[in-house]
């Protein structure tokens, strides 16, 4: 049992230990059988924002190599091109999605609801 001193330190120990509670009761209700596929889907999503932009570059390079020759290829130029693209896109979506993550963890909670719920 925690003693309680001048402080207030036993209402401060209460109130984290609800709230971390209260956040692992609502990842877990996030939780369902979906979190494989959420996981495939985000990684086919980087996979495809890296990819699209490779094809659509090197397609043009293959364009411009048949219309305008040069000394150099421009598929190849193209395909690091659309490679370099589609990794900063899929670190920019990422990135995003980290933040989105950390700011919903970082929350809040309602002080009335708080109050009303008790501390476990």
């Amino acid at each position: 049992m925690v003693e309680q001193d001048g402080h207030g330190r036993r209402n401060d120990l209460e109130r984290r230990i609800s709230e971390k509670e209260r956040r692992k009761v609502r990842e877990r209700a996030k939780r369902t059988s979906g979190e494989v596929w959420f996981g495939l889907g985000a990684f086919g999503i980087v996979g495809w924002s890296v990819a699209v932009p490779a094809l659509l570059c090197t397609f043009l390079g293959a364009w411009l190599d048949a219309r305008y020759p040069q000394p150099f290829s421009w598929t190849l130029t193209g395909l690091v091109v659309g490679i370099t693209f589609g990794c900063f896109n899929a670190w920019f979506w990422l990135n995003r999605e980290r933040e989105d993550i950390l700011k919903h963890r970082e929350m809040p909670q309602d002080k009335d609801k708080n109050e009303k719920e008790g501390p476990l």
